[in-house]
């Protein structure tokens, strides 16, 4: 039920499924939340540097540019929300994002639809941006 509709944010979550009103969800059953996250991005992230996320599913790959915030809690335990806003809870990763779910391309989100797709989130300072 990936819909990727939501024009704000996206969630990747570790719950097993996706509900109708979770259209901003683009992949389930992750293996870490924010809350799990790496400590050295923990770090880079309530720096408030630039991000880099580079998103694969299957063999397609989206690139999102967001910022870190030293407000930032990275404290939930099944999700992680990357977000345009600059709105902050315990799921949030990153702020001022330059892609929410509804801009993902169609053919991304029908990969993500597939139950059988990986889906992989690599996270790195941009260093470009510094």
């Amino acid at each position: 039920m990936i819909t990727a509709k939501h024009r704000s944010t996206f969630m990747i979550t570790k719950d097993e499924a996706v509900g109708p009103k979770g259209d901003c969800i683009i992949a389930v059953k992750a293996d870490k939340s924010a809350l799990e996250l790496d400590p050295r991005l923990k770090r880079a992230v309530v720096s408030g540097k630039p991000l880099l996320m580079t998103l694969r599913a299957g063999e397609l790959v989206q690139r999102v540019s967001a910022w870190g915030h030293h407000s930032l809690i990275l404290g939930h335990p099944t999700d992680i929300v990357v977000r345009k806003s600059r709105f902050i809870c315990g799921r949030t990763l990153t702020i001022g994002a330059d892609k929410a779910a509804s801009d993902l391309p169609m053919k991304f989100v029908e990969t993500l639809r597939n139950p059988l797709t990986k889906f992989k989130m690599e996270i790195v300072v941009d260093t470009s941006r510094i």
